[in-house]
């Protein structure tokens, strides 16, 4: 089995000096791991690809990630996957893993990952007030009425749930354990803010009903 060095949520907007990406690679580089994962909000949308090459400069190992929905902040979904699609199939160390398929880190474990998104369809659902900074700053939500933007997280939660009802049974006729890479959590039970299980109010904005559904699905097919 590799060693894995998991990260996420690093929002690297945030730092005003390289410096300090330096060190957050070093101390990533001193664990030693085979591969790194990356579990999206890596940036936003004018920084993603400075801030991405970064980490690939200062870590020389294998980099597997997904998107979040702040590396789409003051862009679109749209532009920041064709990036992503662009590194991944330029770079020795860079990986999306939407592109990339099954990747066998041993001879019984592989990974897979998607992006995802929230689908709008726990909690509250559509009833829900929450408005987030999402739907003014990504282009695809900009301008869209309520009923309008819950078929678009609908629809961005579908694609998702498409892609595991795909790849996860390949992935599981060739390894008995399977670690999926995403942003979004597919289960109420894993969608935690500040301790505890987020609130009707938020769950359709921060998890994927239907990805959760799709993975139960497969699973049953796949009790060991």
């Amino acid at each position: 089995m590799k060693r894995i060095s998991w990260l996420t949520d690093i929002h690297l907007e945030f730092l005003r000096s390289n410096e300090k990406v330096k060190t957050l690679c070093k101390q990533i580089v001193d664990l030693t791991p085979d591969v790194v994962l990356i579990g999206g909000d890596i940036s936003i949308a004018p920084q993603f690809e400075q801030s991405i090459r970064l980490l690939e400069t200062h870590l020389q190992l294998p980099i597997y990630f997904v998107l979040g929905n702040h590396d789409c902040y003051h862009g679109s979904i749209k532009q920041v996957r064709s990036i992503a699609e662009s590194l991944s199939k330029s770079s020795q160390w860079l990986h999306w893993l939407p592109l990339e398929g099954v990747v066998e880190l041993s001879s019984t474990t592989g990974l897979i990952g998607h992006d995802s998104w929230a689908d709008g369809r726990l909690g509250n659902g559509i009833a829900s007030k929450v408005m987030l900074n999402d739907y003014v700053l990504i282009d695809e939500f900009v301008g869209l009425s309520v009923e309008e933007r819950f078929q678009k997280l609908n629809s961005l939660g579908d694609e998702a749930a498409i892609y595991v009802k795909n790849i996860l049974p390949k992935a599981l006729e060739r390894y008995k354990d399977i670690i999926l890479l995403t942003h979004v959590p597919p289960f109420r039970e894993a969608c935690w803010h500040q301790g505890e299980i987020s609130n009707d109010e938020f769950l359709p904005h921060f998890s994927c009903k239907v990805v959760g559904d799709e993975l139960v699905k497969v699973m049953r097919s796949y009790p060991d």
